[in-house]
């Protein structure tokens, strides 16, 4: 679980992981509901390299092994660092970005069951609501996008180990997406349905969101 983003969108004093939502952050949020996964068994979340300390402390009551390790400068980095301290013997890895923060246990256990199921890299999906244009360098409308093959991806994002470390291995630039550095491998990448409460929460009307999810269904997040 990547966690070390400063977050500048979502402004404030400290790291977007640490912001506070409904009293507890950001990512302790996340780290709860990942917990919650009947096939979750270890949680290794790259923290801000300063803040390893306040973090460890910050999710000592949770109901699952927590490893925390110093992030990156990318995320891309902070996934290999913490992927680097996942024991031997674990065969399948999630990627899940803290800001994801509502993200429910039942969306975490279906990707794993895809992996499960012989996929080696899956990724929950939304179907595209909006209109989308292809724009020109002039700000003139180039062409209609057809919708109907878009898709909005989330995460936790699967994989089996040995397909994650290799996209890694040879990635080659920054990526922004794992499964994104497993299809410049060539591989396919599956896709099951996602969950519109895994909304990400970059700007500060994203806060208002999450509120308003937790306000109308308490903690049972779907």
């Amino acid at each position: 679980m990547p966690a070390a983003g400063a977050g500048v969108r979502l402004g404030g004093e400290v790291p977007k992981a640490l912001r506070e939502l409904r009293g507890e952050s950001l990512l302790a949020h996340a780290v709860k509901r990942a917990a919650a996964a009947p096939s979750v068994g270890l949680i290794v979340v790259a923290a801000p390299p300063q803040l390893l300390r306040e973090v460890r402390e910050l999710l000592a009551g949770v109901d699952a092994e927590v490893l925390v390790v110093a992030g990156g400068a990318s995320r891309q980095e902070s996934v290999a660092q913490a992927l680097a301290v996942v024991p031997d013997g674990i065969e399948i890895v999630l990627v899940h970005d803290a800001a994801r923060s509502l993200t429910p246990p039942e969306l975490v256990e279906s990707v794993i069951t895809a992996v499960r199921a012989g996929h080696g890299a899956v990724i929950p999906v939304l179907p595209v609501v909006d209109t989308i244009k292809r724009v020109g360098p002039s700000d003139d409308v180039v062409a209609t996008v057809d919708r109907s093959e878009l898709r909005a991806v989330q995460t936790p994002q699967g994989f089996r180990r040995e397909v994650l470390v290799k996209a890694h291995a040879e990635a080659g630039g920054e990526h922004t997406d794992d499964a994104g550095m497993v299809e410049r491998l060539g591989l396919p990448v599956h896709c099951v349905p996602g969950s519109e409460s895994a909304l990400k929460i970059t700007r500060p009307v994203d806060l208002i969101i999450a509120e308003a999810l937790l306000a109308a269904a308490g903690e049972e997040i779907r």
